[in-house]
């Protein structure tokens, strides 16, 4: 199935302006090595998995799926839609609310599908910010991509939490540091959303990809 039209970055406006302001900044102020970015499609649906050890974490992994024409949309707390500015730029970038700690089968399936419609989707399935090792990976994704029947593409980042950890900003050298993001080959969604077993094994799946892109990311940016 095609990417929507408004998932392919020449035709949205706001992912542009984006890339012009924010993007050419963080160009500037890190060094980006990004690897294995042919395992994401240059159309259809998919949900990128990554890990999260900064808040800066975002706006690396867009950037990345930007250079093969891609917006990333990313499932965000919903109730950080009901936020003024916030959920303005949500809106804006067409960001995917989602309910944290959320179960219900009908609100899977409708996340699900508009994933299915042809987006690139974006989540952090470790569920929160972490310290640097990989933490546990959570079931939300494989429950999300069961329910879409959509490809999980597993990705790693290192470097971020040398500027901006958990613990806040830091001014330290290098002034521009190396930052190292490594998306894995798809893991295909098989088995039903319903299922404990199936959700798990595309769990365990999942978290052995991140672990392996995780090393790689860490030779990349020189850990």
């Amino acid at each position: 199935m095609a990417g929507t039209g408004a998932d392919r970055v020449e035709r949205d406006v706001w992912w542009q302006a984006g890339l012009i302001t924010l993007g050419s900044l963080f160009r500037v102020a890190f060094r980006l090595r990004f690897e294995g970015l042919e395992n994401i499609p240059l159309q259809g649906p998919a949900l990128l998995a990554c890990n999260h050890i900064s808040v800066l974490d975002p706006v690396v992994v867009a950037l990345a799926p930007s250079s093969r024409g891609r917006t990333v949309r990313f499932l965000t707390a919903a109730e950080f839609f009901r936020r003024p500015l916030i959920g303005w730029g949500l809106r804006k970038f067409r960001q995917i609310p989602i309910r944290r700690g959320e179960r219900d089968f009908g609100a899977l399936q409708e996340v699900g599908g508009v994933i299915r419609q042809g987006a690139l989707a974006g989540i952090f399935p470790e569920g929160y910010l972490g310290t640097g090792p990989l933490q546990r990976i959570r079931r939300g994704a494989s429950r999300i991509a069961l329910a879409g029947q959509v490809p999980v593409i597993p990705a790693a980042i290192w470097g971020t939490q040398r500027r901006w950890p958990k613990g806040g900003f830091l001014w330290t050298r290098p002034w521009r540091t190396c930052v190292a993001l490594v998306v894995g080959p798809p893991i295909p969604a098989e088995g039903e959303a319903r299922d404990p077993a199936d959700v798990q094994c595309l769990t365990e799946r999942i978290a052995e990809g991140m672990a392996a892109c995780l090393e790689r990311a860490k030779v990349v940016a020189g850990a």
